[in-house]
């Protein structure tokens, strides 16, 4: 079992990243995906969830209408669009597969927004 992020890196604040996560190992079409976040000294927190087949999103408060979550089941892969982002958002980003009492997690993405 695999998942591997990528896209993250450094934007100015207002800017755009596209963080990707690429399973392999499980059925992922099976699975719903969330993408967490983690700041330094602070507890890692819930950013987004995807159903196993993509009907239904949440988001947290803090990216509502900022982020968005899709995923193509074809490629086994979960996106997390993230647009005008602000400092705050700054964090290692994870993702994570979740069904029932089975879950995986991916290695983490850095993303840091400053001037």
């Amino acid at each position: 079992v695999q998942l591997v992020e990528s896209g993250g890196g450094l934007v100015q604040p207002g800017g755009s990243l596209r963080l990707s996560c690429a399973a392999s190992g499980f059925t992922f079409s099976s699975y719903a995906m969330r993408w967490y976040r983690q700041a330094p000294g602070k507890e890692r927190e819930l950013v987004a969830v995807i159903s196993s087949v993509g009907g239904n999103t949440n988001y947290a408060d803090s990216v509502k209408g900022r982020f968005t979550i899709s995923r193509d089941n074809a490629k086994n892969t979960v996106y997390l669009q993230m647009n005008s982002l602000k400092p705050e958002d700054t964090a290692v980003y994870y993702c994570k597969a979740q069904r029932g009492l089975y879950d995986y997690w991916g290695q983490g993405t850095q993303v840091t927004v400053s001037s």
